[in-house]
């Protein structure tokens, strides 16, 4: 089951995107760049994404917790550690896998960084098992001995 979850970009409609897209149990967050943070150095830009990133997550009932990817794009090499310690500051207990490139520009001049996430819900949130009938194969269905159903199970 696909679900949009817009932001306020006028762009959105325009250039056919989402701030965000949940398939399943998991949630694809767009690019997110420091809006309303434009003349604040990068650890500043870094932590208005995450206030940006913590509010549409929250939408989609996610936490940074459920967060298992992230994309960091800089214009400025220089950045790297700025960037890393705000990041470490939000994910050093969680750890996600994290990829840090830089970039020749990003689409508004002032910013220094745009950062994507990728989040998985726990199973028991995901919106295709909301009604009991799941059909992500998570194997959350249970049989008649209350034990889960490891035919459903689609781990390799």
């Amino acid at each position: 089951m696909r679900k949009n979850i817009p932001g306020t970009s006028p762009f959105e409609p325009i250039i056919g995107f989402s701030r965000a897209v949940q398939m399943g149990d998991t949630i694809y967050l767009s690019g997110t760049g420091p809006v309303g943070a434009e003349d604040q150095d990068a650890a500043g830009q870094t932590r208005r994404i995450f206030e940006l990133a913590a509010e549409t997550l929250a939408q989609a009932g996610a936490s940074f917790e459920d967060v298992v990817r992230t994309r960091m794009y800089l214009t400025h090499t220089e950045d790297w550690e700025a960037v890393g310690r705000v990041h470490g500051e939000f994910f050093g207990e969680i750890r996600p896998a994290a990829t840090m490139v830089v970039v020749a520009a990003l689409l508004n001049p002032a910013w220094r960084i745009e950062m994507e996430m990728e989040a998985v819900l726990p199973c028991s949130d995901c919106c295709c098992c909301e009604d009991g009938d799941c059909d992500c194969g998570c194997g959350c269905e249970d049989d008649e001995s209350g034990e889960p159903d490891e035919s459903t199970d689609k781990q390799p």
